[in-house]
């Protein structure tokens, strides 16, 4: 099997057992007893869990950030773009194995001991806010909007993982319009 594949399988291994179960509770035989890959052809692979947790973070990153983006451009309107996102996270936190921000979650599990995780979920992060703050400036709204419809998604984030519920996107997206409103 050639080396892409493999990575694929350990990655698809690695998302579905790190984001269910947390990454504290996956060791490297789950791994592979899920991707169906040996432990030597994993450890070629990714010679440390952390490796395999940072490449974890960063694939998922990218299908996140594609996916809201498709749904976001979905919208011509600058305004309904911006809300948009909101819509999009109520989306998301119904899919049936939601269990919050993967980001959010790795922080809380390695953020204080792995370095690589870290700029992980701080590169994440900063993408997301920059995304948002674009789609602010393309609505021609002031830029400190961007910061304050962050911590709105942020907070549904944490809030809806706890929660197991859609609501918390529907509020903060209340709370984004009421803002937006308040801008015009």
């Amino acid at each position: 099997m050639d080396s892409e594949v493999a990575r694929d399988r350990a990655l698809d291994a690695a998302e579905k057992l790190f984001y269910g179960r947390g990454i504290h509770s996956v060791g490297m035989d789950d791994i592979r007893s899920t991707s169906g890959l040996s432990l030597k052809r994993l450890y070629q692979l990714f010679p440390a869990k952390e490796q395999l947790v940072e490449a974890y973070l960063e694939r998922r990153d990218v299908a996140w950030r594609q996916r809201l983006a498709t749904h976001v451009d979905r919208c011509t309107d600058p305004r309904e773009r911006i809300l948009s996102v909101f819509d999009w996270l109520r989306l998301w936190f119904l899919e049936p194995d939601f269990r919050g921000c993967a980001w959010i979650n790795s922080y809380g599990e390695l953020g204080a001991t792995s370095p690589r995780v870290l700029a992980q979920v701080r590169a994440h992060k900063e993408a997301f806010r920059a995304y948002v703050a674009g789609l602010v400036a393309d609505a021609e709204l002031p830029e400190p909007l961007g910061g304050q419809l962050c911590l709105l998604a942020e907070g549904a984030m944490v809030t809806a993982g706890i929660e197991g519920s859609a609501e918390p996107a529907v509020q903060a997206g209340l709370a984004a319009g009421l803002l937006l409103e308040a801008y015009r």
